[in-house]
């Protein structure tokens, strides 16, 4: 099933909902920036790679309905930047957006119709490029495969992440191309379950030997030698190394590296952000307490007023990393430049 696509005739920005996942399968038409900027910060849409195509996309079908030459480059330059405020923590956000600024800034004195028409095909090119690279990542991560071994992801980082194959689920899906069987453990990945509600539900789609697991579980799991290697995603690598994935990630490495399983991050090298020197300095988004108190019962199962702590993300120290998977190869440590 198509994560995404774009409607140049309709100009609609189309993207299957995972927010209704497993249950319903339903596709969303976004036709205004506003509803781009909503189905991310709602996670309608979500995944580093995927949140950098559809706000590509969305900037696109934005621009379309400009037909003012004095006012087109103040609305462009407002658009980017209210995009960018949807989720601060994925770098694909801004770096999507920073490619299609190129091409504005490259064609900005041509005719509008001409400058709409550049943007459209920059935005069908970031998504294009998109597939071509997860498939890479997952042809050079596919590499560390063998028969029977088993995989432990965290949250989701696969097919519904990106435009197609994902990043850390990748190796997967090309080591099945491959005729390989392989074993997964899904963490479910709290606070809103991306593990159990969508790695679960594409790999089962898939018929890949798959096993959910609650993110205790972890341990007990890797304890009783069922785990070969670690794979997961991420949203924002820093220039030491350090990485911003799913909260729990950083758990999930810690045990890892005391059972001596590698832990690999699947990445396109869009995610690294240079400018961002180490862990430190990535801004984590903290989102909203009901996701932990509320969202997944009948009732709500905390005391009512009790302090929640609901961060997005946690960041994964370098030394805990065997290597990055990216497009263009295995990077080793040490990572920095």
């Amino acid at each position: 099933m198509e994560t995404l696509y774009l409607d140049h005739d309709k100009n609609t920005v189309v993207i299957l909902d995972q927010n209704l996942l497993p249950q319903k399968i339903e596709y969303l038409p976004l036709t205004d920036i506003h509803q781009v900027w909503a189905a991310i910060r709602e996670l309608k849409v979500r995944g580093a790679p995927a949140i950098g195509v559809v706000a590509a996309m969305g900037l696109y079908i934005e621009m379309k309905n400009t037909s003012s030459q004095d006012s087109f480059e103040e609305k462009f330059n407002a658009a980017c930047k209210y995009l960018s405020t949807s989720r601060p923590t994925a770098v694909n956000l801004d770096w999507a957006l920073a490619q299609m600024t190129e091409v504005y800034e490259a064609n900005k004195t041509k005719p509008i119709p001409e400058i709409i028409t550049a943007l459209g095909d920059a935005a069908d090119k970031i998504a294009a490029d998109d597939t071509n690279i997860c498939r890479r990542i997952g042809q050079h991560g596919a590499t560390l495969l063998k028969e029977g071994m088993g995989i432990l992801t965290h949250c989701n980082a696969g097919a519904l992440a990106a435009t197609k194959y994902g990043t850390a689920l990748a190796p997967i899906y090309i080591a099945k191309e491959q005729g390989l069987n392989l074993r997964v453990y899904a963490d479910e990945t709290r606070p809103v379950l991306q593990g159990a509600r969508l790695t679960a539900f594409e790999l089962h789609q898939a018929s890949i030997d798959t096993t959910l697991i609650c993110d205790n579980m972890a341990a007990t799991v890797m304890a009783k030698g069922l785990v070969d290697v670690v794979f997961v995603g991420c949203d924002r690598v820093a220039a030491n190394g350090d990485t911003a994935n799913k909260i729990g990630t950083y758990g999930v490495a810690v045990l890892a590296k005391n059972f001596g399983i590698p832990f690999y991050v699947c990445a396109p090298l869009s995610t690294i952000d240079m400018a961002t020197a180490t862990g430190d300095d990535i801004v984590i988004e903290e989102r909203d307490p009901a996701e932990v108190t509320d969202l997944w019962y009948r009732e709500p199962m905390a005391p009512k007023g009790v302090k929640v702590f609901n961060p997005a993300f946690d960041v994964t120290p370098a030394n805990f990393i065997s290597g990055y998977i990216t497009e263009n190869g295995i990077i080793l440590p040490p990572f920095s430049l």
